[in-house]
């Protein structure tokens, strides 16, 4: 009879080496996303002449799983999970014959890119607001698929046919930088302005507790902004 601590042991190396193989195939995507991003702050200065005033295009390295770009008064910060999830079964992503033909292709690492302004860095306003502008979801094949912004967001049934190759990542990170461009700075309305107390004008300009973002009432799944 076959053993019952076999099975069990079996299912123990399946499942971890299944997370293991989405976890490699991420960071390696993670990487090409570093190698893009560097080539285009590389290139930056031999195409753009100088002007009056001066505009950044720079990469910094924060990590193995965390790096910036840098350009003009905007940050991306590009960020990788280090764990795997699975979809929910409610997800629509569940729903597509690609995964219901092979369940461990819901299995997903995550490349997450946020946008923050450069002066709350700068100035230290640790009050400021980021904004999550997409995630990259990666799994055992290299198929992905991204939840984001118009402009960078795929549809889930491009899943079973994209694969997240240089060519992709390309496009990924033009498109961040080209949403973080028309994803203007709003000013705040009046009344969320009007009030301020004696201890923060007392403080530092750097720590007003007055948070400075792109858009009041951020929605992740709708931007109720007139830019998309």
């Amino acid at each position: 009879m076959p053993s019952p601590n076999k099975d069990l042991f079996d299912s123990v190396v399946a499942k971890a080496g299944l997370k293991q193989e989405v976890y490699a195939k991420t960071l390696n995507a993670f990487n090409i996303f570093k190698n893009e991003t560097i080539q285009l702050a590389n290139d930056y200065p031999k195409m753009i002449k100088q002007t009056q005033w001066p505009v950044p295009f720079e990469y910094f390295d924060r990590g193995t799983f965390e790096f910036e770009l840098k350009f003009g008064g905007d940050v991306l910060i590009f960020f990788m999970h280090t764990n795997v999830f699975e979809f929910s079964r409610d997800h629509e992503v569940m729903k597509t014959s690609y995964i219901k033909e092979d369940k461990k292709r819901s299995y997903c690492g995550i490349i997450h890119i946020f946008n923050f302004l450069a002066d709350s860095f700068k100035y230290n306003r640790t009050n400021d607001i980021g904004y999550l502008i997409g995630r990259v979801f990666v799994n055992c094949e290299s198929h992905y698929f991204i939840e984001g912004k118009r402009e960078i967001g795929l549809l889930y049934n491009n899943f079973s046919t994209s694969k997240l190759n240089i060519k992709a990542i390309q496009s990924i990170i033009h498109s961040s930088i080209r949403y973080t461009l028309n994803f203007d700075l709003l000013t705040p309305p009046y009344d969320n302005m009007k009030e301020v107390t004696v201890l923060e004008m007392q403080t530092t300009i750097e720590n007003l507790q007055i948070r400075t973002g792109k858009r009041l009432g951020f929605r992740f799944q709708a931007d109720t902004g007139d830019k998309q």
